[in-house]
């Protein structure tokens, strides 16, 4: 009897270690979603193949662990023990990160499938591969497609389906799939019609320099973002040309470094000889550094169509910048697969300004992403009159091509946007929806900018401009700029940083001293008017010297 026990036994176990292997060979689901409704409804029809020799760059993102939004909540209430009890990179990442042994697991599927490792961290939440569509189409159970998008008039491509993978584990997302949507700058150029607006600039043919948003909004000396480092998202790369170009047109001197950081194998390179576009990313810089001309670098985080490569890198970066802006909006296919890096963000005591767009109020034929989400610092704008040449303010309005209104995509209201007296009859705001912006800043068309090495054929052939273009993208950057002389402040008393500055905010407008805080912007309308407090063309208004600072940096 007792063989044929020892025999049974030894099926028993045979049996339970093959249903084992069997369950963990199991493909895995991903918590987000990756196909693209236009491939499933036929707006967008199939057209062919992708050839299974093409390379593509994608970026696996690892979940975050649970707990992370009731952290959120301890951090951001002033009545916790745990207020502003920011984390470190590492200390996120042990509390809330993947683990040594996932992350690990996901490097050697990655490389068991063909792909080269090109750049992410267990820090960063991701890893960045390169491969073929073979790779992929192998690795994620998915069939690569070219689609045609009617209303674009190209194609793109797209997986045919959900992908899943062979891991014991759920994976978040994989950015890189498809390139269906294109990234936009929140950047326009005014109508040559259109007479341009008189101003009072330092700059050439009286526009704006970007030091005459800090003689305005901030109109002091003593803060320069010494010690600070501002992060900029980027689609494309820059020129550094241009960057030096505007400053001895402007007869200004920079001393901060501008640092290119390819996130995922993409150049951080633009050059006008081959037909690239740096005039976003040229603003950026000179918009940040005009209002913080004293931090020590901005870097600009680059990747041709990762989002999440960018997020990852800014929320990972040693020195890690906690003054960060975008100018640029884009359609993921979920847009959730986002939301790890901006709670990351607010997690770390990082700022991050998302610019609201220049279409004028929100309307749902467009895409309002990421401005619309909750979890970012959504920067409208406004038509700013100064004192003169460098001098202060005088009067604000709302800018009638600034982004702002209630969500399209029906994101649900914060918390700090449900306080009573923020959404009135007279702001026409949503109870249910997130509103935006936020705050605000100029962004008519009164700036001087420098692009393109003289081929940007808005110049004339000359390498700068001046009161030709507008947009938010001019006055997010000018946020990050100002978070960073709150930040020096608060670093020289010993005190944390402000973080995600929506949940203090909004108390403060509330509050007694709101008119010391911000510019009340009372007049004008992007579609919705601007109004007394909140309102859905410019927020709460642009930053009124230090009262701002001194509110948020305590």
């Amino acid at each position: 009897m007792k063989p044929r026990l020892s025999v049974f036994l030894v099926a028993i176990v045979a049996m339970a270690l093959a249903a084992s292997i069997v369950c963990q060979a199991q493909p895995q689901s991903l918590l987000t979603r990756h196909v693209r409704e236009v491939t499933v409804n036929g707006e967008a029809p199939f057209v062919g193949k992708l050839p299974a020799s093409q390379v593509m760059h994608i970026d696996i993102v690892l979940p975050v662990r649970e707990g992370l939004d009731s952290f959120l909540q301890e951090i951001y209430d002033p009545s916790s023990s745990s207020y502003r009890q920011f984390l470190t990179v590492e200390q996120f990442t042990e509390k809330f990160g993947p683990s040594q042994k996932d992350f690990d697991a996901v490097v050697r599927f990655a490389k068991a499938h063909g792909f080269t490792v090109t750049g992410g961290s267990r820090d960063a939440l991701d890893l960045t591969l390169k491969g073929s569509v073979a790779n992929v189409e192998t690795a994620f159970h998915v069939n690569m497609g070219l689609y045609h998008d009617p209303i674009e008039n190209r194609d793109f491509y797209a997986p045919d389906r959900e992908p899943t993978i062979d891991l014991p584990f759920q994976l978040w997302h994989v950015t890189g799939l498809d390139n269906y949507s294109i990234p936009r700058r929140a950047l326009v150029k005014r109508d040559s019609s259109v007479k341009p607006p008189t101003t009072t600039g330092s700059c050439p043919s009286d526009s704006f320099c970007g030091s005459d948003m800090r003689a305005a909004y901030y109109q002091g000396t003593a803060l320069t973002g010494k010690g600070q480092n501002i992060g900029l998202l980027e689609f494309l790369g820059f020129d550094i040309a241009d960057v030096n170009a505007y400053y001895k047109a402007a007869k200004q001197k920079r001393t901060a470094k501008v640092i290119g950081i390819s996130t995922d194998g993409s150049s951080i390179n633009c050059f006008a000889a081959q037909g690239c576009d740096d005039t976003e990313q040229s603003i950026d810089v000179t918009q940040a550094l005009g209002m913080a001309p004293g931090v020590t670098a901005v870097y600009e985080y680059v990747s041709n169509n990762s989002d999440t490569a960018m997020l990852g890198s800014m929320s990972s970066h040693k020195p890690l910048p906690l003054n960060l802006s975008s100018s640029w909006y884009y359609t993921p296919v979920d847009p959730t697969s986002d939301n790890p890096f901006f709670k990351k963000f607010a997690a770390q005591g990082q700022s991050f300004f998302e610019a609201a767009g220049d279409g004028g109020a929100w309307h749902a034929a467009n895409t309002w992403w990421p401005m619309e989400s909750p979890l970012v610092i959504c920067v409208g704008g406004t038509d700013l009159v100064t004192k003169g040449a460098g001098k202060g303010w005088a009067s604000e309005t709302a800018w009638v091509d600034g982004g702002g209104g209630i969500s399209p995509d029906d994101f649900p209201i914060a918390s700090w946007q449900k306080l009573k007296g923020v959404i009135t009859k007279a702001n026409e705001g949503s109870t249910k929806f997130r509103n935006g912006p936020d705050v605000s800043a100029n962004s008519n068309f009164t700036f001087y900018v420098c692009a393109d090495q003289g081929q940007n054929p808005n110049f004339g052939g000359q390498e700068c401009g001046a009161n030709i273009y507008g947009g938010t993208s001019f006055a997010a950057p000018m946020w990050a700029g100002y978070l960073a002389l709150t930040n020096q402040q608060a670093a020289a008393h010993g005190d944390k940083p402000p973080g995600f500055i929506n949940p203090t905010i909004y108390p403060l407008g509330l509050g007694s001293g709101y008119h010391t805080d911000f510019h009340d912007v009372t007049a004008g309308s992007n579609g919705f008017p601007a109004t007394k407090g909140y309102d859905l063309a410019t927020g709460w208004g642009s930053p009124n010297t230090n009262g701002l600072i001194n509110a948020l940096a305590k």
